[in-house]
């Protein structure tokens, strides 16, 4: 896996998660997608970072599911009223003005989603 790090493959080597196929296919493809996308541990789950911020972060937890949190770091900005991102997808569920989630419930939802959701991190990444 292109720009895997270490911590994260030891987190993942780890993980009993009833979707952990589906995570591991839909990492493998953000980093894939990007060449300064790179990932850590943050929230007891693999995040995404670009430019140093984590941007995009794996929620696990329920385990009959997992989500995919894109966010513009831990703390909401002072430009967060301003914000805006198109979703013309309609995957992402608003959580504020500059968080959103997109929950996979199995891997058919991960196969499904996929393109658009990598597609998306790769425009969200860059905001």
């Amino acid at each position: 896996m292109a720009r895997s790090s270490r911590t994260v493959d030891a987190y993942m080597s780890q993980l009993r998660h009833p979707l952990k196929a589906g995570i591991e296919q839909l990492r493998s493809a953000i980093l894939a997608s990007n060449d300064q996308i790179t990932e850590q541990v943050k929230w007891n789950a693999p995040s995404f970072c670009y430019g140093g911020v984590d941007r995009a972060t794996f929620r696990l937890q329920p385990g009959d599911r997992f989500q995919l949190i894109l966010h513009r770091g831990a703390k909401p900005r002072d430009d967060s009223a301003e914000f805006q991102f198109e979703d013309t997808t309609g995957l992402l569920d608003w959580r504020g003005p500059d968080r959103a989630v997109v929950t996979f419930r199995d891997v058919a939802d991960v196969e499904a989603r996929q393109t658009a959701v990598v597609r998306l991190v790769n425009r969200w990444m860059s905001t």
